[in-house]
């Protein structure tokens, strides 16, 4: 499968640890408006000492779900109750 962002692969992201190292699925996905930095979290609320940085492409991989946001602007983020449904977007 094509990697379907228009970020290079090895864009740095921030994710939660939930997902890197608890294994909970990606149910809330920001594009920030400021920097246009991609963030993946869990939908728990979190530290700032519970993100990592890792590539985009290692979301992808973990995610292919997530390709579908790819031209999400920046200021919106996306949602969803659970890792099987559909991603709802909305401007922050």
């Amino acid at each position: 499968m094509d990697f379907p962002f228009y970020d290079s692969p090895n864009t740095a992201v921030i994710v939660c640890c939930h997902i890197t190292d608890g294994g909970k699925p990606i149910l809330y996905v920001s594009h920030d408006e400021d920097d246009g930095m991609w963030q993946f979290l869990c939908g728990s609320v979190h530290e700032t000492d519970e993100a990592r940085l890792v590539s985009l492409k290692y979301i992808y991989d973990l995610d292919h779900s997530v390709g579908i946001l790819r031209d999400m602007p920046y200021g919106y983020y996306a949602e969803r109750n659970t890792q099987d449904d559909n991603w709802v977007v909305k401007k922050r």
